[in-house]
């Protein structure tokens, strides 16, 4: 009996080792607002762990450092002083905690020092026209920190004036014993990391996830999405991207594209503006001109692995138009844009790099 009693045993314990492994494990979600807007965090995890405080908190974290709407984070900080501002970040456990991000928590700053170099990048790849300098003529326009006012009557000069604080040059990076010093060539240049604030915390909320095991998720802040694995039915998640109309409805899309491990930002002007005796003010402030563009570009989405470079590029290609944009979008390596545009007759048409092709769910 007791020799029967082990065969069964061991036969019940094989069998089940032959069995597929299950894939049931519930899809959870963590909701909230951030960053102006909401964030919905979709993830399975068979261990059903609510992970709704930490990404919140995390959240909170980031904004205590690159939000322009708090007085007292870091880069309201860099805002108000004279010329040099301390970070009190240590470089060298900043490069330790990329490679081991379970360690970042600790660095100070470590969320203002990631979206400047990302902003820095971003820079250098869209010759400029994605600049976080541009605060002060954010402001001016109406679409900053301070009360927001549209502009009844464009002032030139006052244009102009501010064009003295804009441009990335005007902030400077040392060392001082191992902690990161940025400098001011004025005290009016300020920063504004509205251009990667959201892909940063989708990276950053991604990461965590990481961290925690999860292996299937999609993360949403504001419309700009990262996918990993697939979805509740076992498929690739799929996003879509909006007609851009300002009196389109959000579930009104003109294209879905699936994400196989990719994120996605779109910025447009379609709904971010306002109107002044005819004229349409857009939120794309064009950093070498200092006046809001106006092309025929809509919407500029753009597709990578993380979220934070695909944002501020999104930006970027808004500043620079259609042409020039794709010029750009067509020779960036893991980048891949759709872009929306009104043509002579005021259709809406759509041109985009040669990768997007296969995305697109029909």
């Amino acid at each position: 009996m007791k020799n029967q009693t082990l065969f069964l045993a061991g036969f019940a314990l094989l069998f089940a080792a032959c069995q597929p492994e299950k894939t049931t494990a519930p899809y959870l979600k963590a909701e909230g607002k951030t960053m102006g807007t909401y964030y919905k965090i979709t993830y399975q995890d068979s261990l059903e762990r609510d992970f709704s405080y930490s990404i919140d908190s995390l959240l909170i974290a980031i904004n205590h450092e690159i939000s322009t709407y708090e007085p007292k984070s870091t880069v309201s900080q860099f805002n108000q002083a004279e010329s040099s501002f301390d970070l009190g970040l240590n470089f060298k456990e900043y490069t330790e905690c990329i490679a081991n991000p379970a360690n970042c928590g600790r660095v100070k700053n470590y969320h203002f020092f990631r979206n400047y170099l990302a902003a820095r990048v971003a820079n250098q790849r869209t010759n400029q026209a994605f600049d976080p300098t541009i605060m002060p003529l954010v402001n001016y326009w109406g679409f900053g920190y301070t009360p927001h006012k549209p502009v009844e009557k464009t002032d030139t000069l006052k244009v102009d004036s501010l064009l003295q604080y804009v441009g990335f040059e005007k902030v400077t990076q040392s060392d001082s014993n191992g902690f990161v010093v940025l400098h001011k060539s004025n005290h009016g240049v300020q920063l504004d990391f509205g251009g990667t604030g959201q892909g940063y915390g989708i990276d950053a909320v991604a990461e965590f996830l990481d961290l925690k095991g999860i292996k299937n998720y999609l993360v949403d802040i504001g419309g700009e999405e990262r996918a990993l694995g697939k979805n509740p039915n076992g498929n690739w998640w799929t996003v879509g991207v909006n007609t851009p109309k300002s009196d389109a409805d959000i579930t009104d899309f003109t294209r879905v594209i699936q994400l196989e491990n990719m994120s996605i930002s779109t910025s447009g002007n379609y709904r971010n503006f306002y109107e002044v005796n005819g004229g349409k003010y857009s939120h794309f402030i064009d950093p070498r001109t200092g006046f809001p563009e106006r092309s025929t570009l809509l919407s500029a989405s753009v597709i990578g692995k993380n979220c934070l470079e695909p944002d501020a590029l999104a930006t970027g290609f808004m500043v620079l138009g259609l042409d020039k944009a794709y010029e750009i979008a067509s020779h960036l390596e893991g980048i891949e844009a759709m872009f929306i545009y009104s043509d002579e007759n005021g259709d809406l048409q759509v041109k985009s790099t040669p990768g997007v092709a296969k995305m697109l769910v029909e």
